[in-house]
C-alpha cells in the first residue's frame, strides 16, 4: 500500500545506520520519500526523524516552518525512546502524532495509514471550508476535529460563545456521519421548552395526556430514531427532564407523556451550548452522570476575536454569497472590519454585512461611504485618550519600570508591529510592508529571527 502524494522528511538524528533501515523500509512499501531542501514550499505531508539527542530548537523550528502551510501534517518518528516530557513537547509544538519506530509493531502499516487517512482528512476540511469558512490556523483545527467527530460513534457537545457556528457545525457532523441508513437531523432548541410541555416537546404525547393534547404525537426523540438529535444550548435543558433524557440516552428507552409503554429510538446525540456546563454542575444546575454521558468528544468552537484573520474571507463570502455582490471592496472597508469587536461573533459580521449591502447601491466598489452611519466607529475614542492610548502608556510605563531605555523600548514597539502586521496579512510579508511602509526584507529578517521558544528531547 503506497501513498499517492510526496512525502518530505528531515533527519534530526545521527544514528545514520538505523535511520537508512527506516528509510529503506518505508521506500519498499512505496512511499515516495523526499529530502526537504531550505527553498521548498513549506507544508504538506512530513516526517521528522530524530532521538532523544537531536537538537530542540532545530526540531520545534521545523515543525513552525512547516505548519505555516495550511496543508500541514506532520508526524515525528524517533529511532530511540523518547520521554513523556518530549512527546508532549512535541504535540504542543504542532506535530500531528508521535512514536518510536522500534517500540511499536508494525510501525511501516502505522505510517502509511497516518498518511492516507491525512489525506482524506484534508480533502474533507477544505470542502467543508466552502460552508464554514475561515483559513486561520486556529479555525482550520477546528474543522479537523469536526471531521474527527463525524467519523467516529461517540457523543458530541460543542461549545462555544453565540454566533460561533455551533448549528452549522452540528449539521455538518451529520452529514458526514457515515452510518449508511442514517435518518435525520432533528432540530431541539432547549431555551424554547416550555414549563410542563417540554416532556412532550422531547418523548411526544398520547392523545388527553393534558389540556389540548387532541392527538397522539410523536417527540423528537422518535423523530430521530435512526439518525441526530441535536440539542441546542443543553445548559438549558429543564433538570427535571435530565434523568428521563438521561435514559434515553443510556438505554434507549423512553415514555410518552401519558403513557405507561416504553419505547425504543436509537440516535446520535450532538449537543451545544455556550454554558461552561462542568461549572453547572458544580451548582448543582445540571447532572453529573448526563454531562459525562453528553461530553463524549467536545469541540470548542473559537470567538472571532481569536481568528481575526477569518474576517476578511468571511467578509467575502457574505458579500458575494448570499448578497450576490461581485464588486471590489475598498481596502479601508476590511480595515474598519478587521478593528471592530464582535461580541456577537460571525453572527454579528454577517449582519454588519448585511447592513453594508443593503446600503451599497450601484456597479461600483464598496467604500467606506456604505457602511451605515449607526456602525460608524466612536471617533472619540479612537484618540490617544481613549482606551488605547491609555493601555500603550501603561504598558511604556511597565517597560521604563523594569529598567529599560528609550532605544529597548523602541525595539520593543518595532518587533510588535512588524509581528501584528504579518499576522493582520495572513502572513503576507509584501502587503504587511506596504502596510508598514517598509522593506519586504526588513520583515524577512524579522521572520527569520523569531524565537519558536524551546523544546526539550532528553
Amino acid at each position: 500500500m503506497a501513498t499517492p502524494y510526496p512525502v518530505w522528511f528531515l533527519p534530526f538524528t545521527r544514528q545514520h545506520a538505523r535511520l537508512a533501515e527506516v528509510i529503506t523500509q518505508l521506500e519498499k512499501a512505496g512511499l515516495d520519500l523526499r529530502p526537504r531542501r531550505p527553498h521548498d514550499a513549506p507544508g504538506g505531508a512530513g516526517i521528522l526523524f530524530l532521538d532523544p539527542l537531536s537538537s530542540g530548537p532545530e526540531v520545534l523550528e521545523a515543525v513552525a516552518e512547516a505548519r505555516r502551510a495550511p496543508d500541514a501534517n506532520v508526524l515525528a518518528v524517533s529511532v530511540g525512546v523518547l520521554s513523556s516530557t518530549s512527546t508532549w513537547a512535541l504535540l504542543r509544538s504542532g506535530v500531528a502524532d508521535v512514536f518510536s519506530w522500534f517500540d511499536v509493531d508494525h510501525p511501516v502499516e502505522i505510517i502509511v495509514s497516518r498518511l492516507a487517512y491525512w489525506q482524506d482528512l484534508d480533502a474533507q476540511v477544505a470542502d467543508l471550508q466552502r460552508r464554514l469558512v475561515g483559513r486561520s490556523e486556529r479555525w482550520r483545527d477546528a474543522l479537523r476535529q469536526v471531521v474527527d467527530m463525524a467519523l467516529s460513534s461517540c457523543q458530541v457537545l460543542i461549545t462555544g460563545e453565540s454566533g460561533t457556528g455551533k448549528e452549522l457545525v452540528a449539521r455538518e457532523i451529520h452529514r458526514l456521519d457515515p452510518r449508511p441508513t442514517k435518518r435525520d437531523c432533528v432540530v431541539v432548541d432547549c431555551t424554547n421548552l416550555i414549563p410542563g410541555l417540554s416532556g412532550s416537546e422531547l418523548f411526544g404525547h398520547e392523545k388527553g395526556a393534558f389540556t389540548n393534547a387532541i392527538s397522539t404525537r410523536d417527540g423528537a426523540v422518535a423523530l430521530a430514531h435512526e439518525g441526530t438529535l441535536f440539542l441546542d444550548e443543553l445548559g438549558e435543558l429543564p433538570l427535571a427532564l435530565q434523568a428521563e433524557f438521561l435514559r434515553a440516552l443510556q438505554e434507549g428507552t423512553y415514555k410518552r407523556v401519558g403513557s405507561n409503554t416504553w419505547r425504543q429510538a436509537r440516535f446520535r446525540l450532538v449537543s451545544a451550548t455556550n454554558r461552561d456546563l462542568l461549572a453547572e454542575v458544580h451548582k448543582g444546575a445540571f447532572r453529573q452522570d448526563l454531562y459525562y454521558r453528553v461530553s463524549g468528544w467536545t469541540c470548542h468552537l473559537p470567538p472571532l476575536r481569536e481568528r481575526k484573520e477569518d474576517i476578511v474571507p468571511l467578509a467575502e463570502h457574505f458579500f458575494t454569497q448570499q448578497h450576490g455582490i461581485r464588486q471590489p471592496v475598498d481596502r479601508q472597508v476590511y480595515d474598519f472590519l478587521q478593528l471592530r469587536d464582535y461580541p456577537g461573533n460571525v453572527r454579528e459580521l454577517q449582519q454588519l454585512i448585511t447592513r453594508i449591502a443593503s446600503k451599497h447601491l450601484g456597479e461600483g466598489p464598496i467604500t467606506i461611504g456604505d457602511i451605515p452611519r449607526a456602525d460608524w466607529p466612536d471617533f472619540a475614542q479612537l484618540g490617544a485618550a481613549g482606551p488605547a492610548g491609555n493601555e500603550l502608556e501603561a504598558g511604556v510605563t511597565t517597560l521604563l519600570y523594569q529598567g529599560l531605555g528609550l532605544k529597548e523600548i523602541k525595539d520593543q514597539v518595532t518587533e510588535i508591529a512588524k509581528k501584528v502586521a504579518i499576522t493582520h496579512e495572513c502572513g503576507n510579508l509584501k502587503l504587511a510592508a506596504v502596510r508598514l511602509r517598509c522593506s519586504e526584507r526588513i520583515l524577512q529578517m524579522h521572520r527569520r529571527d523569531e524565537p519558536e521558544g524551546q523544546l526539550r528531547l532528553v
